[in-house]
């Protein structure tokens, strides 16, 4: 096998043009793939690079694009990974800035669900998007939060009534991770698991929305007092030993 040491192109990060494409040569093929996915060619520096308005995840599309394009006619590519460190988001004169990360895929945690087979599994993977810094629940409700932000700018009428609609919906979000969290909480003190010849889960069809059957309370209870992999049936107590405990505590919130 003959490893080839320089790619056809390769992304990177300029301090000063940010995402930029370099080629090992000048074929027409590569200048045209890099033009029509808005690369521009700088002929002082030799390289293609986006306009400087460009925002970060349009320019992280369009490397993964170009790149596609190449790798399918055989190219090779290389990307330097500092492609996907977001900027970070402004803050007030005096206020230190809050670097952003790269959030979790949606889709790449929808994958990862369909190789699980513990429910404590699944708890940890709906986890991840309830993080309180790096979940994308809080980071929804915190992009809403600034889109209502943006409209108060406006100074108009329409642009606070909007605002205060969106601040709603941030309402509505921050609702909808505390029903996450429970139902996290849930899925890690189940002790099932998928047996063995359970069908793939991409071959179950998911139900329509207005279908699914809420979890009833005795659900939850018994849920509660099973014993999984973080809570072994050794340590269950006795109802008589239940009601003598103090009240368990509430499930977590988030702060965000």
């Amino acid at each position: 096998m003959k490893l080839q040491l320089e790619p056809d192109v390769a992304f990177g990060v300029h301090p000063e043009f940010g995402v930029v494409a370099a080629v090992s040569d000048d074929h027409p093929f590569l200048d045209e793939v890099l033009r029509k996915h808005h690369f521009r060619h700088n002929s002082t520096l030799d390289l293609y690079v986006l306009s400087d308005d460009t925002p970060h995840n349009t320019a992280v599309r369009a490397v993964a694009r170009t790149s596609r394009e190449f790798q399918d006619v055989g190219l090779s590519v290389a990307a330097d990974p500092r492609i996907m460190l977001p900027p970070p988001i402004p803050t007030p004169d005096g206020v230190p800035e809050r670097q952003a990360l790269p959030g979790q895929s949606l889709t790449a945690l929808t994958g990862e669900l369909h190789e699980l087979r513990r429910s404590a599994d699944v708890a940890d993977v709906l986890e991840q998007i309830l993080d309180e810094h790096h979940g994308v629940v809080g980071d929804l409700e915190e992009f809403i939060d600034t889109a209502a932000a943006w409209c108060d700018r406006l100074d108009t009428a329409n642009g606070r009534e909007l605002g205060q609609h969106l601040r709603t919906i941030a309402h509505h979000v921050a609702f909808l991770g505390d029903q996450l969290v429970t139902a996290q909480l849930d899925l890690a003190v189940m002790p099932d698991l998928t047996p063995g010849n359970a069908p793939s889960l991409s071959e179950v069809l998911l139900l329509p929305r207005h279908d699914v059957p809420s979890v009833t309370h005795t659900a939850r209870a018994r849920a509660a007092l099973a014993s999984s992999p973080h809570r072994p049936a050794a340590q269950l107590t006795s109802p008589d030993e239940t009601a003598r405990s103090p009240a368990s505590p509430s499930s977590p919130r988030r702060t965000r």
